[in-house]
């Protein structure tokens, strides 16, 4: 499918907690709402998220890319790292977006995925469990899905986990959370990719497992509701 008319616009979400700055990618005719959890130390302009979310438009799929931390919590941040690895926190800001996201005049009624790398994998599959009537797609890449243990039992969206080929490490935990998903699920390794899969092609194929997953349990499911 070619790319479909769509706008992006830099926006704020405000959540109970906070005011997170986002980058909204939508148009009329966009078929779902993927929104992103970024991974440590990151936000909405990580490079890697921006190129996935430029195949998911080719899709027909708006975007929401939000940081995740305020300016200030970033600057902390930086320094003691304390907030990257606070899976709660970020869960409860995935939560307040995605509850955002279904008031919003240009996403209200959008069937709604979550994109989730490193431990932004982990926000996104605890809001999910917290969403299940909300959240109909999850997709992983190289997340951290087990320090979000305790919310894993209660995802009903359909879960996709990416993994590079050449990072063992994150190979055997995603294999433990395939162990305590109670949905459907499956594990794409995509070959030569390390953790941040940052060798030639290998997030474009990221990206491609990513944007069929999504059109196939976020567009042809919510056609057929």
């Amino acid at each position: 499918m070619g790319k479909m008319a769509i706008a992006s616009q830099e926006t704020v979400f405000v959540t109970p907690a906070a005011a997170l700055a986002a980058t909204l990618t939508v148009g009329p005719a966009s078929r779902g709402l993927v929104v992103f959890a970024h991974g440590s130390g990151s936000g909405r302009f990580s490079p890697r998220n921006r190129a996935v979310a430029d195949v998911l438009h080719g899709e027909g799929l708006g975007t929401l890319l939000l940081d995740l931390l305020t300016e200030d919590e970033q600057r902390v941040d930086e320094v003691t790292r304390e907030h990257r690895f606070n899976i709660e926190l970020l869960a409860q800001r995935v939560v307040a977006a995605i509850d955002a996201a279904g008031q919003r005049p240009q996403t209200a009624g959008l069937p709604i995925g979550l994109f989730g790398a490193s431990t932004g994998a982990a926000a996104a599959l605890a809001a999910a469990g917290r969403r299940p009537a909300a959240v109909k797609a999850v997709v992983s890449r190289g997340g951290r899905g087990d320090l979000a243990a305790k919310d894993l039992p209660n995802v009903r969206a359909a879960v996709l986990l990416i993994v590079g080929g050449r990072d063992p490490e994150i190979l055997l935990l995603n294999r433990q959370v395939q162990s305590m998903l109670q949905c459907p699920n499956e594990l794409v390794i995509v070959p030569g990719a390390g953790h941040l899969f940052e060798e030639s092609d290998t997030l474009y194929q990221a990206a491609r497992h990513a944007a069929e997953w999504f059109s196939r349990n976020l567009v042809l499911a919510a056609g057929e509701e």
